[in-house]
């Protein structure tokens, strides 16, 4: 642990002490001085990382297509397998005649493959937000985004940006490029701002955008909602209240439209940021049966920073703050009260994605894909991955690993146990301990030695619940490998892979079989894209969840470049 971060602990210090930090002159995030080591454009004569194809995130798609592609068929896809995987995730780098620096910012390209009776069909689109409109209307960047910067609009006074400054909503990008998710029968584009955007699953048509502040007081939510059995869908945003910001878990209760979901939307609980002008960025949050989860690490977003760069027009990034020295919090609150009802410690760390979460004899255990840092956001940036093969940090800066939290709900007193370890469950090597000032650290276990991204489970019957297996891809871009998937046995801590040279498979999408309810029978769908030249080919992959063997894949030649996607729902067959 480090050791500021002991320190304050054990001296009973809950309460962080923020310094100002200035907006950071260049357009890197600059999480860690590492940064400062890449060197731009510089010939690669000896590439540090020659499996790692960056480039794949580096096109843009210049022709949609409409009519779907017939593939062209291998192996054998399930009869029973029918329906359609639907993708999203970064279309095009370029805005008119101008290029975005980061990879969030690029203009959402939607995906579609089409499965029935064995075969497969292709269609790609991109989504006609708001400011997509903007932009392609203008041939040029009319927001400043995430990490790259806008030309000013001069007919805009210095009053209007004053008055822009007060409005989160004010010059929001809506454009929904990482996740899609369903309500009830409808598909919905999301990011995490408050714009959700329905689109068509059968030709990705955008059909309407829809403003979830509207419904529930919030500005902003995660990208990766959780939709229960029951079609309910939960979500966390955040909320600001006179007396600061708040997390917000919002419920849309099940209803027979998407429509009258939206109008259900409440929040059910809520729970004041610990550090009001810096409250903490998420991603991804748990539910269990009886607890919401809600991870507070110490990267965080700077309200008077936000504030500062609108009136600048510089890109939100700088409003990121990184405190190293600072815990990361982990919340558990009642689903039945909505209140909090017990906080844990961790040694620093930042994540984009949870795994699972779920209760066991007493125990909450949580699993998170998580990093020692928050770098990996500038690893982003496409100057950086243009010039990765001459950064030796790269790989370091991308590190991670997936770990386990076992969190005891029902710890004895400090004065019964001491110092003695409160996880007694059998099969795990995490441990948490009272400090002196009374509360728990929580130390984490390694789930296997392979950086895991995107994870996904059998969700429909194990989200929330106790389960053995997920799926990722590796994150490890000096791996012999990088274009890897992961099937990783949190019981045995082992892993299945399965990876192909020169091919970079995308989000493993578990989908179950309609024979069996063990946890691993069914298929894993992944979107395969390739590396160097072979630009205009784009595949599906299946994979027998079990044995974690191609069984079948359906591959396409299209007119225009395919850029690797994010995240994506697979939607069955009425």
């Amino acid at each position: 642990m480090n050791d500021k971060i002991k320190e304050r602990l054990d001296s009973g210090r809950a309460t962080p002490v923020f310094t100002w930090s200035p907006l950071p002159p260049r357009k890197k995030l600059g999480f860690t001085e590492k940064n400062s080591s890449v060197k731009n454009d510089l010939p690669i004569s000896e590439p540090y990382y020659p499996n790692c194809e960056f480039q794949i995130w580096l096109r843009s798609c210049e022709q949609e297509i409409e009519e779907p592609l017939e593939g062209v068929v291998t192996g054998l896809i399930p009869e029973w397998l029918n329906g359609s995987l639907i993708r999203n995730g970064p279309g095009s780098l370029k805005a008119g005649k101008d290029e975005f620096q980061h990879l969030f910012d690029s203009s959402a390209l939607l995906h579609r493959f089409g499965i029935k009776n064995g075969t497969v069909t292709y269609q790609c689109k991109f989504l006609r937000s708001e400011i997509y409109k903007k932009i392609w209307t203008a041939n040029r960047l009319v927001m400043t985004e995430f990490g790259t910067k806008a030309v000013p609009d001069p007919c805009h006074t210095i009053f209007q940006k004053v008055a822009t400054m007060f409005s989160f909503k004010s010059d929001m990008s809506d454009n929904a490029m990482i996740s899609v998710y369903p309500f009830r029968d409808e598909i919905y584009a999301f990011n995490e701002m408050p714009f959700i955007h329905r689109i068509d699953p059968a030709n990705l048509d955008t059909l309407e955008r829809v403003d979830l502040s509207q419904h529930v007081s919030i500005v902003n939510h995660t990208s990766h909602p959780h939709v229960m059995e029951d079609s309910s869908v939960y979500n966390i945003g955040m909320t600001i209240y006179p007396t600061g910001p708040y997390y917000s878990v919002i419920h849309f209760a099940t209803r027979s439209t998407a429509k009258e979901m939206f109008a259900s939307g409440k929040i059910v609980a809520s729970i004041p940021a610990r550090w009001p002008l810096n409250p903490s960025y998420m991603h991804t949050f748990g539910i269990t049966e009886n607890y919401f989860v809600i991870v507070e690490q110490p990267f965080s977003v700077s309200l008077p920073g936000i504030l500062a760069l609108k009136f600048q027009n510089e890109p939100l990034a700088g409003a990121f703050r990184w405190y190293e020295d600072q815990y990361t919090q982990i919340n558990v609150i009642s689903r039945k009260t909505g209140r909090l009802t017990h906080k844990f410690q961790a040694e620093t760390f930042f994540y984009l994605h949870i795994i699972n979460q779920y209760e066991d004899t007493g125990y909450l255990i949580l699993d998170v894909c998580a990093y020692r840092d928050p770098s990996m956001l500038d690893c982003m940036y496409f100057e950086t991955m243009r010039n990765m093969q001459n950064n030796p940090d790269y790989a370091k800066m991308f590190r991670g690993r997936p770990i386990r939290f076992v969190l005891p709900l029902n710890a004895l007193s400090p004065e019964e146990v001491g110092e003695a370890n409160l996880v007694n469950l059998k099969g795990t090597k995490a441990s948490a301990k009272y400090l002196v000032n009374g509360e728990i650290l929580a130390k984490a276990e390694r789930l296997c030695n392979m950086g895991c991204e995107t994870p996904r489970i059998n969700y429909n019957k194990f989200l929330g619940k106790k389960y053995r297996y997920f799926y990722a891809i590796s994150s490890d871009v000096d791996s012999d490998n990088p274009g890897t998937i992961i099937k990783v046995d949190t019981v045995t801590k082992t892993t299945k892979t399965w990876q192909q040279k020169n091919c970079f498979p995308g989000e493993p999408v578990f989908v179950p079989s309609t024979e069996s309810d063990a946890e691993d029978h069914g298929v894993i769908l992944s979107v395969m894209v390739w590396g160097q030249e072979d630009t205009n080919h784009v595949g599906l992959l299946v994979l027998d969840a079990k044995s974690f063997e191609e069984i079948g894949r359906a591959e396409f030649r299209t007119p225009s470049a395919v850029p690797k996607c994010l995240h994506g729902w697979f939607l069955p067959e009425k």
